[in-house]
């Protein structure tokens, strides 16, 4: 689960790999998606067209309001927030400012998924 303020390179990036970890652990059941927290009525149509550029096939894009859904408290100065998360369990947390989000943030995010992912039998 991705929570993020705007689109940016950073977050496509992120986003394309989320994708792949995504389709590559179809078996397992893992799901992806980004909430986007704004009030911008144009990013609907924006989203669509990343989707279709950066060929996403698992994560799913959406949009709530600024403050997030209820419940999530997203840290209002946090750009980008990632949650890692199995059976309602938190296994990781990943908070960025505007321009925090690197390659080497979104590797340490990537290495993050096999927490989520059930033991290999």
């Amino acid at each position: 689960m991705i929570f993020a303020r705007e689109v940016s390179d950073g977050l496509t990036s992120l986003v394309k790999k989320i994708d792949a970890e995504t389709a590559k652990n179809k078996s397992a059941k893992m799901g992806s998606f980004v909430v986007f927290l704004t009030d911008d009525e144009k990013l609907e149509g924006s989203l669509k067209t990343l989707a279709d550029k950066e060929g996403l096939k698992s994560c799913v894009l959406s949009i709530d309001n600024t403050a997030g859904p209820k419940g999530y408290e997203v840290a209002k100065d946090a750009d980008i927030t990632v949650v890692l998360y199995n059976k309602r369990k938190v296994e990781a947390n990943f908070a960025f400012k505007k321009g925090e989000l690197n390659s080497a943030a979104i590797e340490k995010i990537v290495a993050a998924v096999p927490k989520i992912l059930p033991a290999p039998k």
